[in-house]
């Protein structure tokens, strides 16, 4: 079958459309034949091994799974022995292992039914972003109705999501992002949106009950003036922090600095589940919650869809078709 495939670490001519065996499923697992896959920000950090800290994680020299990508949307192929909830013929979406292929296999319980009311393009998107905004936004923010929400990424992946689902818990949402982009947030339903380049959210002038940091690089110091005395900063990902161990290290801090002041700082990583999906999939289905899909590229251009992620262009999220 084709696939993207990536033998070491670097830019992206690291990434080569080539051809490889179709994965063969465990009893427990689902063949999809993919139809789309996600591309987010943790493409990126894999391909280039960056920080060090990933190399540890998925391989000193290279990926131990040379084929990239998590996020997938496409129709069940074959269905291990023990496999119940799905068949071949049924549309899904979800979390894979190597989902840049015209194949890749997946658990059962990391997959749910495709929504009807989008394409595989924008179901190929929902699931590792949304899945950690939704966590950020339910379970780490506890948002509430009435509650001021401050999301810092507005405009990517996770922050496309979290403005809209803070706005379904009943939050009064502000979106911080670029001004290129703050038509595109003001659109995903957000009270209020700021301009980075223009205004500084962090200057200790207003507050607001939660602080979504997302992807981004500010001074934990700086977070929490944004953040009401007994406010929550939850910190989702993270650029910056040297080559080393990367965004990382601000989030240790924020856990080891929480227990000693009023304000609730932490961060996680986002559980990949059945249950979430169908959470995400049930909001997507009834209109709530819209995957903002910026461009789509073919499976074998990959490299530039990479590269339009990278230079900080993508206006929400970017699917390759297969």
């Amino acid at each position: 079958m084709k696939a993207i495939v990536q033998r070491g670490y670097g830019g992206v001519d690291v990434l080569e459309f080539s051809d490889v065996e179709r994965p063969q499923i465990g009893p427990e697992e689902v063949l999809v034949r993919v139809q789309a896959a996600g591309v987010d920000r943790g493409t990126w950090h894999l391909m280039a091994g960056l920080p060090y800290l990933v190399r540890l994680m998925f391989g000193l020299r290279g990926p131990k799974n040379p084929v990239p990508g998590l996020d997938v949307a496409g129709v069940v192929e074959d269905v291990g022995e023990r496999v119940t909830r799905f068949a071949p013929g049924d549309e899904v979406f979800g979390i894979a292992a190597g989902s840049f292929a015209e194949h890749a296999r997946a658990r059962e319980d990391k997959l749910v039914a495709k929504p009807a009311k989008v394409g595989f393009p924008e179901a190929a998107t929902v699931g590792v972003s949304g899945l950690a905004a939704l966590q950020a936004v339910r379970d780490h923010g506890q948002v509430r109705p009435g509650q001021r929400v401050l999301v810092l990424g507005a405009s990517g992946g996770v922050g496309s999501f979290a403005v809209q689902l803070a706005k379904a818990h009943g939050a009064h949402v502000t979106g911080v992002c670029s001004t290129a982009k703050t038509d595109l947030v003001a659109g995903l339903g957000a009270d209020e949106v700021i301009d980075y380049t223009r205004d500084d959210v962090t200057d200790g002038r207003r507050r607001w009950d939660v602080v979504l940091d997302i992807g981004g690089n500010r001074p934990l110091r700086a977070l929490r003036r944004a953040l009401m005395p007994t406010g929550r900063l939850v910190i989702v990902g993270g650029e910056g922090g040297g080559k080393v161990v990367g965004g990382v290290d601000r989030q240790v801090r924020a856990m080891l600095l929480s227990p000693f002041v009023r304000q609730e700082l932490g961060t996680f990583i986002s559980s990949e589940n059945a249950r979430d999906l169908e959470v995400l999939a049930d909001l997507v289905q009834s209109g709530r919650l819209s995957p903002a899909v910026d461009t789509t590229y073919a499976l074998a251009d990959a490299r530039a869809a990479v590269d339009h992620l990278s230079a900080g262009r993508a206006r929400g999220k970017l699917a390759l078709t297969v």
